[in-house]
């Protein structure tokens, strides 16, 4: 049986040509990178070249990029090491409603250590309000968090609106570019975000990687401690075979970009229309062009959305309802109650994420099956009851 991959979301394949760059720095040029001899300084030569890579890709200065295990430990140390730099300006913390846990559970735990935290909602499209974040502001915020894109229903956010009231007010401004950064332009001079976070297995590159962009001027403590490595911001030996990988693979997106959005956002199309065409009781989530293009996420009435995963894996289509962090859970996605979701359309949910190597064959097999599927759960649910 041939297997189908629709969760571009939760991670991608890393590009041969990533593999490839990176091969040399695990045996050939293997140095740690802060050793003063030949490897130490050839291992530094590809970690600062990776460095401006990288930058260049999103607008910034080469200073500014530190190098992460992912954008879990860089949403972690922008939120803990800004909340540490700034408390005696304030304990008083906002982030949107459905913000990926890597934001969501820092947040809660401020929360539980005695911080005011406010959780701002969405629309029915996943949309914030630029002016509710404007109205929870206090004198003590020190710090604001808006994902760029919601990884779940794909939603992408007035960034540049939410700025400049940050800005109005000298807030820090923490954006998670997970899902967009590799997929869709971001430049930190249009967003104007003061910290960013990204992870490389999110666009093509290797697994245990990411970088966090702190403007210039902003305040932000270690979150790790020990060597001096990242200029003091992040103490480890810097895995440099995956900086490298880090940064082959958001050099070959900006290659593609232009080309896999177009194509993309055909394929998106395509399964906005077709779908609901096919399949009765259907519901779309997220905003309908202000969204990823790679990213179709639904909710079937009458349907339990791990029961329709598992059919669908078992003929060979690998789909998510959501965030893979949360896959196991069984309660409904906080994402999708925000947006105003019953328990049921919450749990009958699917998200379809297409990538690099998906084709049209592979899409037409999925909007041949999904109905069947569909269809043969709910009269498994109909003649029980």
């Amino acid at each position: 049986m041939k297997k189908i991959y629709f969760d571009y979301a939760s991670t991608t394949p890393t590009d041969p040509e990533v593999v490839k760059a990176m091969q040399p720095f695990f045996f050939d040029h293997f140095g740690n990178a802060t050793s003063p001899h030949g490897f130490g300084r050839e291992a530094q030569k590809a970690l600062e070249e990776s460095r401006e890579i990288i930058a260049q890709a999103i607008g910034a200065r080469a200073e500014e990029i530190v190098f992460t295990s992912g954008a879990t430990e860089s949403n972690n140390q922008a939120i803990f090491g800004a909340v540490r730099a700034l408390k005696d300006k304030g304990n008083h913390v906002i982030v949107s409603a459905i913000e990926h846990h890597s934001v969501e559970r820092p947040a809660e735990f401020l929360r539980q250590e005695g911080f005011q935290v406010t959780f701002v909602p969405v629309d029915q499209f996943g949309l914030v309000n630029s002016e509710e974040i404007r109205e929870a502001m206090t004198p003590q915020t020190i710090l604001v968090a808006v994902m760029h894109a919601s990884n779940e229903i794909g939603t992408i956010q007035p960034i540049a609106e939410i700025e400049k009231i940050t800005k109005e007010k000298n807030i820090p401004f923490l954006v998670d570019v997970v899902q967009t950064v590799g997929h869709i332009p971001v430049n930190v001079d249009e967003l104007k975000a003061d910290l960013l976070s990204m992870s490389a297995h999110k666009f093509y590159g290797p697994k245990g990687v990411g970088a966090l962009y702190i403007r210039k001027g902003t305040r932000v403590a270690s979150l790790l401690y020990g060597g001096d490595q990242e200029r003091g911001q992040r103490a480890g030996t810097t895995n440099v075979a995956g900086v490298v990988g880090l940064a082959k693979a958001i050099e070959l997106c900006q290659k593609n970009m232009a080309q896999e959005i177009q194509q993309q956002t055909q394929w998106r199309t395509r399964l906005f229309e077709e779908i609901p065409r096919r399949v009765d009781g259907v519901r779309l989530n997220g905003h309908r062009t202000q969204r990823l293009p790679n990213n179709a996420h639904f909710s079937f009435e009458g349907v339990d959305g791990a029961a329709l995963l598992m059919s669908l894996d078992m003929i060979g289509l690998a789909v998510s309802r959501g965030s893979a962090c949360t896959a196991g859970s069984m309660k409904p996605s906080y994402v999708l109650k925000a947006i105003g979701l019953s328990d049921q359309m919450a749990q009958g949910s699917l998200r379809i994420t297409t990538g690099r190597w998906t084709t049209e064959e592979e899409i037409e097999y999925l909007l041949n099956e999904l109905p069947k599927v569909v269809n043969k759960l709910r009269k498994k649910v109909n003649s029980k009851s």
